[in-house]
């Protein structure tokens, strides 16, 4: 499956050329740009941070790295097939400066082939790993063949 991203050109991305119009090799810089700005502008702001996927015959996982970060910090919460990971780092006051806390939040929808209720998390090393086991009418059976 390959994934498309669409988009409407703005005037800052065409550029006149002889032959017409072509997309500026600048437009993904742009945005990147702006997308790093208004994480530095608003510091309150939630941060979403990257998660690992992947799954086995039994069970689903979500992994997360979130170095420097104490069990305490972390929540996990699963409500109506959503999983949300959300930590909270906080740097403690020195020397005239304010303490400062940064908000991380990760939502994922979760299938509903897994069982919500036996759920379970472990924080270890800085990598938080959720286990999603499946439910058993999910997990694949081996049927045998009967010889007539």
């Amino acid at each position: 499956m390959r994934i498309v991203r669409y988009s409407y050109p703005s005037y800052r991305s065409l550029v006149t050329a002889p032959g017409g119009f072509f997309r500026s090799p600048w437009l993904g810089l742009e945005s990147e740009i702006g997308r790093r700005f208004a994480s530095a502008v608003a510091p309150s702001a939630i941060i979403q941070f990257p998660v690992d996927l992947y799954e086995d015959e039994a069970n689903a996982y979500v992994r997360a790295e979130l170095p420097g970060m104490s069990r305490n910090d972390i929540q996990v919460e699963m409500t109506d097939g959503t999983l949300t990971l959300t930590a909270v780092r906080k740097t403690p006051a020195t020397d005239g400066q304010p303490e400062q806390s940064a908000s991380f939040s990760r939502s994922l929808s979760i299938p509903a082939e897994v069982s919500a209720d036996q759920v379970s998390a472990a924080y270890e090393n800085g990598v938080l790993t959720v286990t999603l086991p499946k439910r058993e009418e999910a997990k694949p059976k081996k049927i045998t063949v009967a010889v007539k």
